[in-house]
């Protein structure tokens, strides 16, 4: 049986952690900074950590 390709949207927007977590960035970062106050672009910097089941997904479609 051939071996499952990676895919790349997965990997470009997800990373495995230490503990074997993964991890990605909050959504509305990239443009429209006007509307978020200081807050909300403070919280949008920390990184989100995916449920369990996700993470298990998105690690075969990585390939790790």
């Amino acid at each position: 049986m051939p071996k499952m390709k990676s895919k790349g949207a997965v990997k470009k927007r997800f990373r495995v952690s230490k503990n074997g977590k993964v991890r990605c960035s909050r959504p509305a970062r990239g443009h429209m900074h006007a509307i978020h106050n200081g807050d909300e672009r403070r919280g949008l910097r920390k990184d989100i950590i995916l449920p369990r089941a996700w993470g298990v997904n998105m690690k075969r479609m990585m390939g790790a």
